[in-house]
């Protein structure tokens, strides 16, 4: 096999070691008639990635002789760590090397590597290889309920959220979104870790397919050389996935070259890890039945009861769990009336029942709360009557006076007090 790269096309070619050298450290050469293939496959087989070259992409790609087509394929693996030094730096590779060519000679068992660089420069590197029979991974894309294509810098951008020590994450999708957050395996402990997820509308992507919805953990290390190799040719990326504990394919594809990286994802019960709450604090929901067990300004509230705040409250979805008051569900307790300038009782029949200490008690919260709701407009109700009523409680009971908000008792001064 012979074939020859120029210009640009030799830092792509290295680009495609650099992410191949993510998943591996071997490296197969597979020269076929569809083109030239490099293919990785790491130690546990959890990883796999492949990189086709059409004979387009090369100025000159010569597979053999009619006998040498016809004969058995070459097997030709390659130690990573020999191949990775020569596209080290390819911006000096760039700059300087004007042809590459890369011939494999089956009975020295070598692979001959040449960099013509300027100034009349050649750069002649043989490597021995070994005979070993390529990998492939068998994936069918076409069956995969979910597809998803998007341009490279989107992934790109998602993935530089998270550290490089990241070592998996987990893409969950549903019809209307699509979220990306970090998995940490094992313990239990929040605080030792950072928490990240971001989410992507329909409407970012290319191409949109949910067949089903499916929360798949997988590595990040292997799928970033394919992001940088997919972002500095601008390639779109199409991600095909099933469900947990299936493979999971991202794939490039142009009209010279190809690129494919199939990862293992987790199974559903090891995709649950503790990065990942199970359990949100939700708001507590009053129903009507609730709300109107103790109505505010009833005339025949019981003593234990007209003392303390009310008993519903919303807990807040906060580390800190707040308790608020729900003045909704207070509107609720407020009996209705026909009378446009009362509370549904007249005034003697409350000024009656001032006369009783326990049952006309005004805590502190509570005067917070009609001055809250007097000022916003909550109540929906007359506000001199409820300044009026109070006016005469705090008469007859000084003690409660004393106690009272400043703000009210500008109000009830306002108001004639």
């Amino acid at each position: 096999m012979n074939c020859t790269l120029e210009g640009n096309g030799v830092k792509a070619f290295g680009k495609a070691i650099h992410a191949l050298s993510r998943i591996s450290d071997e490296l197969w050469l597979d020269p076929m008639v569809r083109g030239l293939a490099l293919r990785s496959v790491n130690s546990t087989h959890s990883a796999y990635a492949c990189f086709l070259f059409s004979p387009l992409f090369f100025q000159h790609y010569r597979l053999g002789s009619v006998s040498e087509q016809s004969s058995e394929t070459i097997k030709c693996k390659l130690v990573m760590k020999s191949v990775l030094p020569l596209f080290r730096c390819l911006t000096s590779i760039e700059r300087n090397v004007e042809r590459c060519q890369i011939s494999i000679s089956t009975p020295n068992d070598r692979v001959t590597i040449q960099f013509f660089c300027r100034h009349g420069i050649t750069k002649t590197h043989n490597l021995c290889f070994q005979e070993s029979e390529a990998l492939q991974a068998v994936f069918a894309a076409h069956l995969c309920p979910n597809v998803l294509k998007a341009p490279a810098r989107l992934l790109g951008d998602m993935v530089t959220h998270f550290p490089v020590s990241q070592e998996e994450i987990t893409l969950s999708v549903t019809p209307l979104r699509v979220s990306l957050r970090n998995y940490h395996e094992g313990g239990n402990d929040h605080l030792k870790f950072m928490y990240t997820e971001m989410s992507l509308h329909p409407d970012e992507f290319d191409y949109f397919q949910i067949g089903m919805e499916s929360d798949i953990t997988f590595c990040l290390k292997e799928l970033r050389g394919l992001l940088s190799f997919a972002e500095s040719h601008c390639l779109p990326v199409s991600v095909y996935f099933t469900a947990a504990g299936k493979p999971v394919c991202f794939s490039v594809e142009d009209v010279v070259l190809e690129a494919t990286v199939v990862l293992a994802t987790l199974i559903d019960s090891e995709s649950r890890g503790p990065s990942q709450p199970t359990e949100t604090l939700a708001p507590t929901i009053l129903s009507c039945a609730d709300a109107a067990v103790l109505p505010v300004g009833s005339c025949k509230a019981d003593s234990s009861k007209a003392q303390g705040i009310p008993a519903e409250m919303e807990m807040v979805a906060s580390s800190q769990g707040s308790p608020i008051i729900n003045p909704p569900a207070l509107m609720l307790r407020l009996p209705q009336t026909d009378n446009p300038d009362g509370l549904g009782v007249d005034d003697e029949a409350c000024a009656s029942v001032t006369t009783t200490p326990a049952s006309s008690m005004v805590t502190r919260a509570s005067c917070w709360w009609l001055l809250s709701c007097l000022f916003a407009g909550v109540v929906g109700l007359p506000v001199r009557p409820i300044l009026v009523n109070l006016r005469n409680t705090f008469r007859e009971f000084p003690q409660i006076w004393h106690g009272c908000p400043l703000g009210l008792k500008d109000e009830l001064i306002r108001f004639g007090g």
